[in-house]
């Protein structure tokens, strides 16, 4: 039997992978070292170096190669196939960057690798950071605090509930008595920024970049009520007795204790609310939709809404987990989740860039580095004026 090493010693060789050969490698790379995968990258990239020198491929053969290497698709209908485990990208960006200087000695007028090494050696630009845990809490009375800068423990009592910060996160926690009267808190995200939050019931909530809920610091009544904008993904503590719902100026999502995944923004065109566990109630209007676990309700700008099944739920959640997941995404879903997570402008007007893209990216690479991973299609590449993206074809 094959041991760890020799395993992925085999894997970078190859051409391509199976699912199974992804999957292995993809917890692989979440225990191993990253000094050792980088070294290990590297050698195997300059040996492909090497064999390139004594080839006789035409340049176009050459780069096809160099793009298989990272696994990057250059025929057909251009769609890219970046898969960038987050501990990986930075190590694989710098070695797309070893073999286009070679490639370029010989081939000065490539476009594609001249964006590339120009926007590295000559760039004025200070390099934009990716988004962080921050958030702005509000009070009932109106006041804010910094959630980024408050430090660790009780930063407030609301009625009978104190609200403590650990770690990065949030949470309620009320008394047992009654509180006297109903208090409304809010947590909103800036762009380049993300929170989570653990509500008075127990629920928690994962919020998203530009994204808010507001909720009361105790739940009485028949039922438990917050309001969302932007997305979020949630995990409801069960209440049979007390349904939780979400709030939406298009829809409510109606549930009793699930998983799921709400993403409505106003810039999407598309409110997608998507159920990893449990059911859930889509309500818009005077129809509703219960949805199964897999599927995912998408209400257009029109008011029709469709139900999709069989959707790859840890796709849907990846921001959460820290990764950019384009399953066949136009440069406009692409530019947007870039704008809110980096706080960055996107200027794509008159720019006819119809690839679509496919690929993972980590969200803790720095924004450069993930340009420089989509510019690879060599149709799409980019100009960074201090907060502004310039898109080209």
């Amino acid at each position: 039997m094959e041991d760890q090493n020799t395993k992925l010693r085999r894997l970078l060789s190859a051409d391509k992978w199976t699912g199974e050969e992804r999957q292995w490698l993809q917890q692989y790379l979440g225990i191993t070292d990253s000094k050792d995968f980088t070294e290990l990258m590297l050698q195997r990239f300059n040996e492909k170096l090497r064999q390139f020198e004594n080839d006789d491929d035409d340049e176009t053969g050459m780069l096809t190669n160099i793009h298989k290497r990272i696994g990057v698709r250059t025929k057909g209908a251009k769609v890219v196939n970046l898969r960038l485990s987050s501990i990986a990208a930075a190590s694989v960006i710098g070695l797309v960057m070893i073999g286009s200087l070679y490639w370029l000695k010989n081939n000065s007028n490539k476009r594609a690798t001249i964006a590339i090494v120009k926007n590295e050696k000559n760039n004025p630009n200070k390099e934009i950071a990716p988004g962080t845990n921050k958030a702005i809490l509000t009070l009932a009375d109106g006041s804010t605090i910094s959630l980024d800068d408050a430090l660790n423990g009780n930063l407030a009592q609301q009625g009978n509930t104190k609200i403590i910060k650990f770690n990065g996160k949030l949470a309620y926690h009320p008394s047992e008595s009654l509180a006297n009267k109903t208090v409304f808190n809010k947590i909103a995200t800036p762009r380049g920024g993300q929170y989570q939050v653990t509500l008075p019931d127990g629920s928690e909530v994962w919020l998203n970049a530009s994204s808010s809920i507001r909720f009361p610091t105790t739940f009485t009544g028949s039922q438990r009520v917050i309001e969302l904008t932007g997305e979020a993904y949630f995990e409801v503590a069960k209440n049979a007795v007390m349904p939780f719902i979400v709030k939406m100026p298009q829809a409510n999502v109606e549930v009793l204790g699930t998983h799921f995944n709400i993403m409505s923004y106003n810039e999407e065109s598309v409110l997608k609310t998507t159920l990893l566990e449990g059911s859930v109630k889509f309500i818009t209007g005077n129809s509703s939709n219960l949805l199964k676990p897999g599927q995912q309700s998408q209400l257009a700008a029109g008011g029709k809404v469709k139900i999709e099944s069989g959707i790859d739920v840890d796709e849907v959640i990846a921001w959460k987990n820290g990764i950019f997941h384009f399953e066949h995404s136009d440069i406009g879903t692409v530019m947007r989740q870039l704008s809110r997570w980096y706080d960055v402008e996107v200027d794509y007007s008159n720019t006819p860039v119809n690839e679509l893209f496919h690929a993972d990216i980590s969200r803790k690479n720095s924004l450069s580095k993930v340009l420089k991973a989509l510019e690879l299609t060599g149709k799409v590449h980019f100009q960074l004026e201090g907060k502004k993206i310039i898109v080209r074809p």
